[in-house]
């Protein structure tokens, strides 16, 4: 092992250690000299694995004023991490901060501002953005929320990668602004959601790209439900390809957001190179999954710079989760859907790269989620889908009637 390697696991241990003896030995409430300032700091151990890092150890960090239960000033979010296959950069992190300004929050309207910094899986961002929300009474779920922001990121290691052609390596400079919007119309509950990112600095090509999406839930009875999910991607021809569209699953740079798809190897690779594991977004042609991984396989880039969806689910009774909701605790908290869905898209007909066809698929799924609300009653949990696009307008090669599966991770249409 060479000197070089030699120093970074030494200094990947070292500082490993003391952040777990300093977290292990930090007290339940850390006083400032007045005890009404006191501030708590929550370590707890942490463990995930990808084929770079192989199993990566770690602390996670929350910290709180007391008895604000994440909804206070001070908010700390934090990990650091050591990969023990001892990879070129042993060591990543995470960091989150936020400050509610209190001269525009009250109970359930807050502003704020949150820096965020992260170094992990070969991916590199910082940024800081403004956050406001207003909500309508005490319903937590009927709200708006408006984010603007600014942030850099940078691809610096591709062996995590597990199709490296659907991402460059160059500095992007971003400024960002996202708007979503939730309540309660006369046909049921609806959800608007609009983000705009313009990459404007840099030695990387300037580009402007933006997703507006419209969800709506209609009770047709009290055992029959329609969804649907109008979409619409845009990008200027010269956006990184990490932010381009896919017809059946979201564009690369959300894969970041999950632990599940952040870097190769923590799902096996050959489930994904078979063409059944879907990471719901963008479009959401589920049908067309297996196209779109066979083309990656190959080597292709299929990608599109506008492309225009929509998504509709009819749910019908399901036995089995009437099962499951009469289980204590549990029961309320887990929901089984079994749902008939179809799916139409194609190019919004703006730019060079374009899809040329109407595509459209039809099948039945079943998705099972495990919803723990956060305080403001935004959904934390699994959600795992099993589709079967059973027609397809495009098949290519294969017949359009056919037996396909398609297992999610996310849903398509949540409201």
């Amino acid at each position: 092992m060479d000197t070089r390697i030699l120093k970074s696991v030494y200094c990947c241990i070292t500082l490993f250690l003391v952040l777990i003896i300093g977290g292990l030995s930090i007290p339940n409430e850390l006083y400032a000299q007045d005890s009404d300032s006191s501030y708590e700091l929550l370590p707890a151990p942490d463990v995930w694995y990808n084929s770079v890092d192989g199993v990566r150890i770690g602390i996670r960090l929350r910290g709180q004023v007391p008895g604000t239960f994440g909804d206070g000033p001070h908010r700390l979010n934090a990990g650091l991490w050591l990969g023990t296959n001892f990879p070129a950069e042993p060591i990543s992190y995470y960091l989150k901060y936020t400050e509610p300004i209190p001269a525009i929050s009250d109970f359930g309207n807050e502003g704020s501002i949150s820096a965020r910094t992260s170094y992990r899986t070969g991916f590199q961002t910082h940024g800081l953005t403004f956050n406001k929300r207003w909500q309508t009474g005490f319903n937590e779920m009927n709200y708006k929320e408006l984010a603007i922001g600014v942030r850099a990121e940078h691809r610096f290691n591709e062996d995590y990668l597990l199709y490296q052609q659907l991402w460059q390596t160059e500095w992007l400079y971003l400024a960002n602004a996202a708007f979503d919007f939730t309540d309660v119309n006369g046909l049921g509950r609806y959800a608007f959601s609009l983000s705009v990112d313009a990459n404007i600095a840099g030695e990387a090509d300037q580009f402007l790209r933006s997703e507006v999406i419209f969800r709506q839930k209609i009770e047709l009875s009290e055992q029959f439900s329609l969804s649907g999910r109008l979409y619409s991607g845009f990008a200027t021809d010269n956006t990184a390809p990490e932010y381009l569209f896919t017809h059946s699953f979201r564009s690369a740079r959300n894969w970041m957001e999950s632990g599940l798809t952040r870097a190769r190897g923590t799902i096996p690779p050959s489930w994904i190179q078979i063409g059944n594991i879907q990471v719901s977004g963008g479009p959401n042609l589920r049908g067309y999954l297996n196209n779109d991984i066979q083309s990656l396989n190959s080597g292709d880039v299929p990608l599109y710079t506008s492309l225009s969806a929509l998504n509709l689910e009819l749910d019908y009774p399901n036995p089995l989760d009437n099962g499951l909701k009469e289980i204590p605790v549990i029961g309320g908290l887990i929901d089984l859907r079994s749902y008939l869905f179809w799916d139409s898209g194609t190019s919004l007909g703006l730019t060079s790269i374009e899809e040329n066809n109407v595509l459209s698929d039809v099948g039945l799924g079943f998705l099972l989620s495990i919803d723990i609300p956060d305080y403001l009653g935004k959904s934390r949990g699994l959600i795992l889908r099993y589709d079967m696009p059973l027609w397809l307008s495009h098949p290519g090669t294969e017949n359009a009637i056919k037996f396909r599966q398609v297992f999610g991770i996310g849903a398509t249409i949540s409201l």
